[in-house]
């Protein structure tokens, strides 16, 4: 059984992200194996994962978090 849990906020700033991240880690630590998503980044700074590829910063800090290898999966948008 698949289980997902939302982390969501009316504006922007209010450390969704951080907040993800956090609960990756505790997730993880918890023994569950988790990775964050996120469908549309509008930040302009950005990873070069190691496909070659581009994916939000805030998805790498999270993916880091559950300890999991960044993926533009995660970040498809």
């Amino acid at each position: 059984m698949v289980r997902v849990v939302v982390v969501r906020g009316s504006v922007s700033n209010p450390a969704k992200g951080a907040g993800a991240a956090a609960l990756c880690r505790i997730f993880h630590e918890d023994g569950y194996s988790c990775a964050p998503f996120k469908s549309q980044n509008m930040a302009l700074n950005s990873y070069i994962t190691s496909e070659g590829l581009e994916m939000g910063r805030a998805q790498v800090m999270q993916a880091e978090a559950a300890c999991t290898e960044p993926s533009v999966l995660m970040n498809p948008i």
